[in-house]
């Protein structure tokens, strides 16, 4: 299991429209599409950085991780994602590590990557996410 790249780093913001104001005028990073994840009640624009991506997360309900999050720690970076080739075979190393996971399975996350979680108190405090694209 070795990562192959940042995916995306994941910024939870209240308004998505009022996030792309200072994203798309002030830095010139143009959104490359808005889309709503209903299992995990969010919305995401994804903005391109070369082999990266900024990704906007809002909470379409009070119940989301995201507005949890927002609501205890403000408007921030919430996640970073790396990329892997094989997300079951990682996950399943990553368990036999002794890792804690809040995926123990590859679940549907926006732009068709299959995604999971690795808990913070396993890396440290960062909410890790690992994506296959």
């Amino acid at each position: 299991m070795k990562p192959t790249i940042v995916d995306h780093i994941g910024i939870a913001v209240n308004s998505i429209d009022e996030s792309l104001k200072f994203w798309e005028t002030t830095l010139g990073i143009k959104c490359h599409g808005v889309e709503e994840v209903v299992e995990q009640k969010v919305k995401t624009a994804f903005l391109p950085l070369q082999d990266t991506e900024i990704e906007l997360l809002e909470p379409t309900s009070p119940e989301s991780p995201v507005a949890k999050f927002i609501e205890k720690k403000g408007e921030g970076i919430h996640h970073i994602a790396l990329r892997v080739d094989n997300l079951e075979a990682t996950l399943a190393e990553l368990k036999e590590k002794g890792v804690r996971l809040i995926d123990e399975k590859p679940r549907c996350g926006a732009g068709g990557a299959m995604i999971a979680f690795i808990h913070p108190k396993s890396t440290g405090g960062i909410l890790l996410e690992l994506s296959q694209r």
